[in-house]
């Protein structure tokens, strides 16, 4: 796909000289800028570089220079290369001393971690065995090593060991750990990989696996929920850190407020916990929580008489009284503690555990508490305070960076666990001829951590054993489809909602998920709603530090709240300052304390990603710096007027300024979605009023990358939207432009496939029209044969002749060479041949190596893999000296590889070679080449589906004046309740864009206008409303109606009637029941269910009713004893002993199998025979 360009040695002068120049420059930045080469280009999407620039129209160029600087995948990206770079490290420093409990003066210190290149060598240069595409072909893992430098001591003195391989780390594609990582287009040429490739995933054992991001909700966010039937209120707080996970509440129980924590045996009075951290006063306490508010002091009072009734005043019997109440669970001989310590021990690292206490000052985590408590009388006070748990704000999306770090930590940990165990086993040996080396024992365990990470990223099981977290299906398998379907893939969101419950909540379409989630691309059916797509401009942050934010809110005058008083926590006009959820200081002035902070965010002293915003309700003002938010890029507007200027496109447009660029100068900032709700936001420059703050770059953004590709979606009905995003992603197209070098599962390859004629800004951004999933079909709407019911198609035969719709299937098949423990192995044999000479016809694709030849026609029933395996193969490898002499007479019997299809195919690949484990490995890829047929199944990008109802030859189709065909006739009913008024623009636009040589736009709140489409129609001698007048092909006569006539986009899908055809006579059954299996695979029955048995049995045919259920599928003869009912055999009753009523009759095996389960249960099942007639 990409031949034209010149593969030309470095040192050569080049033939064309500007090429030169750009390879040159992307060199030195190192950068794959190929895609964005034309913006550089002197006419750039039809303007000139000297064109006026009009604000309004050209900041969407914005958009691109976004994609360049993120990606579709960069989320991905980000979050791997953060964790590879900075998570390990702090892994590292939180597990850095290995000691040992025998030998006290022994240490085992980690200095550092890093992966792939050693300590001496250049970053840049990562050591991986093999490039990707290698490890695609041969299975393997796609993988760096890790590298530990370690401290320790061996005999007296200190050794400092670097580079010690402690495993190997699954490389994400792209990452800039990964030999893709700034690799122009010729070098990835060489490497077999397709520039367009998203990257954003793992190659695990040779096949492509994608750690989806999880939506959860967020962790060390108070979040108040209220239960209307009980009246209960609740307000809880998931705490997570390294160490622990746990979850704390604070709930109401008959209007008295409890604290309610897992490892605390029962709730306990809220004020008991406050007087345990500190906060003995119970003035204190009612300023804390109420404040001035007479209302929320009348609710509270309530809950001192519950700590007088216990008896409980001071902060040592509140501490004693917890510690009685939690439940513990101690390690073996882990010191006893007295009530007292225990209780102090659950307040300080229990209970809202991400808050750490230092030196037991509890100050923080009891007005973290207070805080809690003050929330939950708010809303007993007033309902509608409650939280959202579906508001996108209260969301957070773990993305693989933070899943591989659970799993690295936890399977780091246990590696330290074993080496240590390991070494006090070998310790406690003191007689020892050398000297105690422990390296010699670290490498044992270093296949833990490869093998751990390998065997989560394949089966997507993260099972923690810290967390107690059980989770599957975190990765799928990369859908190889199309394009699209991989890409679509990456930008996936799965919720961690069950599917089978009713519930609506989460699958609502949030009015917040605007610009940041997709609101189209959503798959329908049990995943409706749960299962969410990232919109085009995003982001997904990773976690920021916060020490930093809290110093820079005190130096902005913000009062710390460990010294501000109780009294004038809660007064009128006082804002607390949250950072993360919590509380860590108070201020006067919010608006003057946002306004600051923001200011510092847009000239960039503080990170683009901090959110702040304010909530009135709670009087507070909420610093966010944590990761897994969305946000996405906006223009600044001040004073009325938009911060971006022509000068500045003009720059951006010239190549001079990058996107950060507008990010450092203030002019674009990025929002999260709570921020979003304290800004009034434009749509286009023309809306922008004084109290305006932010302009969208471009309105078509709140689609994602796959609902992009929809012409005019916004004159659609929006649900056929949402088909056309599941059927997007089953269209055949070109795959990547190494889709020839690949030898994959399953492979659907369009032989000719077309851009659209009628583009949208998103098809070319995502760089669609390079590798697209389609052709441009000329369509007459109109009823034709009567074989068009039901949104069938008729198809042109000439069309399909010329190459419309015609795919290659590829299949994988794969053998593998086993080697056995007794020095056996599996070999390939030849080929067998009759007396003539030529192989028999089993046999005949296969060349003299045992292995089919390519380019041969192989037909079913045909062998292309000729393996014999050893028969000899499970004997032990022990045995005495006879054995020997058998090994030299080998015997082998076949086991080959047979083709079975309907259809032939051509063996088109035969890779030979060897997995990681030393087996030799083969591969064979089968090709097929199918044209359109009856059933197939084709879809316009409105979600207009249907199946080719009939091909018709091309003398008896319509033509118009010029004597154009159309390739499709498409019933006109498919239009009015589908009420796809898209395709119908699409139509003309696209005619018009045929007639006047260029392509035309239908982005989404945009696009080409129907009246200038319509003025070159006009212009060119045509209806202005894309109507022609149609001739019959089969009179010659005028159609009585003008005919609507174009080209509309079409795309042929996945399934095709080839692979779904089933029918079967007789065939297998199955063992246990003897009726017919189920299955295509299995050549299996067809069923005849409850339902078909209904309508037999209301229809009253009783014998095609026995015949079906009976005759046909499983019938066997019986002997039945007409006395005791009991079934005998051979005409003998064994119950009565005799031979006199027996009868024969036919019953369903399965009804016999049932009977006699039941006798060998002790129940008789006696059968009653009543007369036939």
């Amino acid at each position: 796909m990409n031949q034209h360009k010149h593969y030309t040695p470095k040192g050569k002068h080049h033939p064309s000289f500007e090429m030169t120049i750009s390879v040159k420059r992307e060199r030195e930045e190192g950068i794959d800028n190929d895609a964005f080469d034309e913006l550089l280009e002197p006419m750039y999407k039809g303007k000139s570089l000297t064109d006026p620039i009009n604000t309004a129209e050209d900041k969407w160029n914005l958009l691109p220079a976004f994609l360049k600087v993120k990606g579709l995948v960069k989320q991905h990206l980000d979050s791997y290369n953060y964790f590879v770079d900075v998570d390990l490290k702090k892994i590292i420093r939180a597990n850095e001393k290995v000691l040992s409990d025998v030998d006290p003066d022994f240490y085992l210190k980690y200095l550092d971690i890093r992966v792939g290149y050693k300590s001496k060598a250049d970053p840049k240069q990562i050591e991986v065995q093999f490039p990707p595409h290698e490890c695609r072909l041969r299975d393997m893992t796609y993988g760096a090593p890790i590298y530990v430098d370690v401290e320790y001591t061996r005999g007296r003195k200190i050794i400092i060991h670097r580079d010690l391989e402690i495993g190997r780390m699954p490389i994400m594609l792209r990452s800039n750990k990964c030999v893709l990582n700034g690799r122009t287009e010729n070098e990835m040429a060489y490497l077999n990989e397709c520039p367009l490739d998203p990257g954003g995933y793992f190659i695990v054992n040779g096949t492509e696996k994608v750690i989806l991001v999880q939506e959860q909700l967020s962790k060390n966010r108070i979040i108040v929920e209220a239960d209307d039937k009980k009246s209960i209120v609740q307000a809880s707080v998931t705490s997570s850190t390294h160490e622990r996970k746990s979850k704390t509440y604070v709930v109401t129980k008959n209007d008295k407020i409890y604290l309610k924590h897992n490892s605390i045996s029962e709730e306990v009075p809220i004020v008991i916990v406050l007087k345990a951290a500190g906060i003995v006063s119970d003035l204190e306490i009612l300023q804390l929580v109420c404040g001035d508010d007479s209302v929320y002091q009348d609710i509270f009072a309530i809950n001192f008489e519950e700590a007088s009734k216990l008896g409980v005043y001071t902060q040592r019997e509140a501490l004693e009284y917890i510690g009685r109440k939690v439940k513990t669970i101690r390690r073996l001989n882990a010191p006893k503690l007295s009530v007292l310590q225990e209780g102090i021990e659950a307040i300080a690292s229990t209970l809202i555990a991400h808050l750490s206490v230092e030196n037991l000052d509890f100050r923080e985590k009891a007005l973290y508490i207070a805080i809690m408590t003050r929330r939950v009388v708010m809303t007993m006070h007033n309902p509608k305070l409650v939280d959202d748990r579906d508001y996108v704000g209260n969301k957070r999306l773990e993305l693989a960076g933070q899943l591989m770090s659970l799993l690295f930590e936890d399977l780091f940990k246990k590696f330290n666990n074993d080496f240590k165990m390991n070494l006090d086993k070998i310790l406690k040996k003191p007689s020892r001829a050398s000297e105690f080396d422990a390296l010699l024992h670290i490498n044992i365990h270093s296949n833990n951590i490869t093998t751990g990470l390998n065997r989560a990223i394949s089966t997507g099981n993260w099972s923690l054993k810290r967390f107690k977290m059980e989770r599957a299906g975190v990765t799928h398998v990369l859908s190889r489809l199309s394009y699209i379907s991989a890409l679509g893939m990456m930008t996936r969101i799965s919720s961690q909602f069950e599917k089978s419950r009713k519930v609506s909540g989460p699958r609502a379409l949030q009015p917040s998920q605007f610009g940041m989630l997709c609101t189209s691309d959503t798959p329908e059916g049990e995943a409706c709603g749960l299962v969410k797509n990232l919109a085009l401009m995003t982001h997904i942050t990773t976690d920021d530090e916060e020490t930093p934010i809290r110093k820079l809110c005190y130096i902005l005058g913000a009062e710390n709240i460990n010294i501000a008083d109780s009294s004038t926590l809660h007064r009128n006009g006082t804002f607390g300052v949250y950072l993360n959820g919590t509380l860590i200081a108070t201020t006067r002035f919010p608006n003057k304390f946002v306004k600051t902070f923001r200011f510092l965010r847009r000239t960039g002293k503080v990170s683009a990603f901090v959110s702040i915003y304010t909530n009135v309700h709670q009087n507070a003002v909420h610093i966010a710096a944590d990761g897994g938010r969305i946000c996405r890029p906006l223009i600044i507007v001040e004073n009325g007027e938009s911060k971006v200027k022509e000068d500045h496109l003009r720059k951006l447009k010239n190549g001079d300024w990058e996107f950060d660029d507008f990010l450092v100068n203030g002019l674009v900032e990025y929002l999260d979605v709570n921020e979003e709700n304290d800004s009034l936001i434009a749509l286009y420059e023309n809306d922008i009023i004084m109290a305006t703050t932010h302009l969208e770059i471009e309105p078509f953004t709140v689609l994602g990358a796959v609902a992009g590709l929809i012409p005019y979606p916004h004159h659609n009905q929006s649900p056929r939207n949402t088909y056309q995003c599941a059927m997007g992603k089953q269209a055949i197209g070109a795959i990547a432009y190494n889709q020839f070098r690949r030898i994959d599962t399953l492979l659907y390859t369009m032989c000719y496939p077309q851009q659209p004629m009628v583009k949208s800004k998103t098809i070319e951004l995502i760089q669609y029209d390079k590798l697209p999933a389609g052709q441009n079909a000329t369509v007459a709407v109109m009823s034709y044969s009567g074989y068009d019911i039901e949104d069938a198609l008729v198809l042109n035969k000439s069309s399909i002749d010329r190459g419309f719709g015609r795919c290659q299937v590829f299949r994988k098949n794969t053998a593998i060479l086993k080697r056995y423990p007794n020095q056996s192995k599996d070999i390939l044999a030849g080929m067998r041949v009759n007396e003539d000479g030529e192989p028999i016809w089993q046999h005949t694709p296969l060349g003299p190596d045992g292995l089919g030849e390519v380019g041969m026609r192989i037909q079913s029933g045909q062998i292309y893999v000729n393996k014999c395996v050893p028969t000899n193969a499970s004997e032990s490898v022990l045995g005495g000296p006879q054995q020997q002499q058998q090994q030299s007479q080998q015997t082998h019997r076949d086991q080959p590889m047979t083709y079975r299809a309907p259809e032939p195919s051509y063996i088109d690949q035969v890779m030979m070679s060897v997995s990681d484990n030393d087996q030799a490995l083969i591969k064979v890829l089968l090709r097929q080449t199918r044209r359109p047929e009856l059933g197939d199944k084709f879809s316009s990008r409105h979600g207009q589906k249907g199946v080719c109802g009939i091909i018709v030859q091309q003398e008896d189709m319509p033509f118009n004046d010029q004597g154009v065909c159309p390739d499709i006739i498409m019933n006109p009913h498919g239009f009015p309740s589908r009420m796809t008024v898209g395709k119908m623009l699409e139509l003309v636009s696209g005619k018009a864009g045929v007639l006047d040589g260029s392509l035309q736009y239908g982005t989404c709140f945009g696009g080409s206008k129907l009246e200038d489409m319509s003025k070159i129609l006009v212009d060119k001698g045509f209806n202005y409303s894309g109507k022609d007048m149609l001739y019959s092909g089969i009179t010659g006569e005028c159609l009585q109606a003008y005919i609507f006539f174009g080209p509309i986009y079409y795309q042929k899908l996945k399934h095709m009637v080839l692979d779904k055809m089933h029918a079967r006579a007789r065939g297998p059954r199955a063992v246990l029941t003897r009726q017919p299996t189920e299955g295509r695979s299995r050549d299996g029955g067809l069923r005849l269910g409850e339902m078909e048995r209904d309508c037999v049995i209301a229809y009253g045919a009783s014998q095609l009713l026995l015949e079906r259920l009976m005759l046909s599928s499983d019938a066997f003869d019986v002997d039945v004893c007409n006395s005791c009912g009991l079934m005998g055999y051979n005409g003998w009753c064994p119950t009565c002993k005799t031979s006199e009523n027996i009868i024969k009759m036919t019953i369903p095996y399965a009804a016999k199998l049932l009977f006699q389960e039941l006798i060998s249960m002790n129940i008789a099942p006696r059968l009653k025979l009543g007369d036939v007639f």
